[in-house]
This record gives structure tokens, sequence and C-alpha cells, in this order.
């Protein structure tokens, strides 16, 4: 009996720690769009210097730009990583509900 309330109490906490890695996900996914948008800007900024010709803003926006993508590439890096993490907890969480007996966690897978 006892070992069966552990586990219930594992797959609980497994679920609670799911939902926070999905919460994560969700804001890492607004900062994702909000990072596209910034380097979508950046480009635009850029193309206008460079249709202008001024060379100390195209210097500018250039090296701006090159920001942005930097940091959008590590926030897709984040969000890849963190969307994995959550894809196996999950897979672990759905193995250990499928291993308690009938009805002792319902509702957790």
């Amino acid at each position: 009996m006892r070992s069966d309330l552990v586990r219930a109490a594992e797959l609980i906490v497994s679920s609670s720690r799911l939902k926070e890695l999905q919460e994560c996900s969700a804001l890492l996914r607004k900062t994702r769009q909000r990072a596209e948008e910034i380097v979508t800007h950046a480009k635009r900024v850029l193309a206008d210097a460079e249709r202008e010709g001024d060379v100390e803003r195209i210097m500018t926006c250039a090296s701006q730009y090159e920001q942005a993508r930097a940091a959008y590439c590590r926030v897709v890096n984040a969000y890849i990583t963190l969307c994995r993490r959550i894809n196996q907890e999950r897979q672990e969480l759905l193995r250990d509900c499928q291993e308690q007996p009938d009805g002792l966690v319902s509702g957790h897978a």
C-alpha cells in the first residue's frame, strides 16, 4: 500500500513538473515570436539604410541585425531543448501511468 501511495505522489509531482515545463514552453514561444518580429524589423531598417546609401547607418543596422539574429537563434535553441524535455517527461509520465493498477492515478495521464 505504501509503495502505491509513493508512486501516486511521484506521478502527481511528475504531472506538476510537466505543467511547469509547458508553461515555460508557452512563454518561450511568445519570446520566440517577439524575437522573430525584432529580426524582421531590424532587417527592414537595414534594407532602408542600404537603399538610402548611408554607410554609417548601414554598419550600425547590420550589427543590430546580426545581434537580433543571434538572440533569436538562442531563443529557438532553448525552445527546441525545452520541447524535447517536455516530450521526454510526458513519455515517462505516460509510461509510469500505464504501470499503475487501474484507477490508482486516473486523470493524470
